[in-house]
């Protein structure tokens, strides 16, 4: 990984630490964040030193969801504009080719998480919107401090969280999952602990992850990597059958009038046409 990366990678206390990097945007998810997440993952699954992966974060913010500025000028690669932040799945955008190329990057960002041979441990700070679920979603454990909240904002924006849904609906239960997804509302890490988003609400996250890494030690690296397929397995199957079809739902919503206008309010800071306050009782 380049000096300039948005993912860095660091080896200690016997585990790979990937901390996303991204501050002109928040941390949001763009075509450079996926490719160095997907190369840190490569290294960490070859690195002997690392028995465990950690993703954690600079800044306050884990990952604002998709970098809309890439999505809104259909960029299929490259960095992000400078002042990018996000609220979508990550996944696409209004041009055909950069949606399809975005569908896939985030496919693959996912999917390398799951596909990881050594456990992979969120460890969060910060705020978690949209698209960031589908990097959490993907962990199999996930410690989130007194700093942290969470919001699957993607229906505010005219958009829905398409391939998020595959790692985050096997964690919810249905009623939860439509009082989440449907309002976008924010909610903290105790609730979060509580629908069985996270592992735990913790006061420090670092010594949560201390802790989880010293279990993690007495465990076989085959003994971890046979299991990860097991716990997996389920939701790796449901990739096959149907990330093609919601990375065309993805497209086609980000392509639509409602979520133009919508993107572009969030990015001017101001309520889409479609937020008009309740009528005087």
């Amino acid at each position: 990984m380049t000096d300039d990366a948005l993912i860095r990678y660091e080896t200690r206390n016997g585990a790979a630490y990937l901390t996303i990097d991204s501050p002109h945007n928040r941390n949001a998810i763009s075509q450079r964040l996926l490719a160095d997440l997907r190369a840190g993952l490569e290294r960490a699954a070859a690195d002997d030193a690392a028995r465990a992966v950690v993703l954690t974060h600079t800044g306050t913010t884990f990952c604002a969801g998709a970098d809309l500025k890439e999505a809104a000028s259909g960029a299929g690669s490259g960095a992000s504009g400078p002042n990018g932040s996000g609220a979508g799945s990550g996944a696409s955008g209004p041009n055909g080719s950069g949606a399809k190329s975005r569908t896939l990057a985030m496919i693959g960002a996912m999917r390398g998480i799951i596909e990881c041979p050594k456990p992979v441990i969120a460890q969060i700070d910060g705020h978690v919107r949209a698209g960031g679920f589908g990097l959490i979603g993907a962990c199999d454990f996930v410690f989130a401090g007194p700093a942290a909240s969470f919001a699957v904002t993607e229906a505010r924006i005219g958009v829905a969280p398409a391939m998020v849904s595959l790692v985050l609906l096997p964690h919810l239960p249905s009623r939860v999952a439509s009082t989440l997804l449907l309002t976008g509302r924010r909610f903290d890490a105790a609730e979060a602990a509580g629908h069985g988003l996270i592992t735990a609400a913790v006061a420090d996250p670092a010594a949560a992850v201390a802790e989880q890494l010293a279990e993690l030690r007495l465990c076989s690296p085959q003994g971890l990597r046979e299991t990860k397929q097991i716990l997996w397995h389920d939701v790796l199957r449901s990739f096959d059958e149907r990330a093609d079809s919601l990375g065309e739902q993805s497209a086609r919503l980000f392509g639509s009038a409602e979520s133009i206008e919508g993107i572009t309010a969030f990015l001017q800071k101001r309520a889409p046409s479609w937020a008009e306050p309740l009528p005087a009782e």
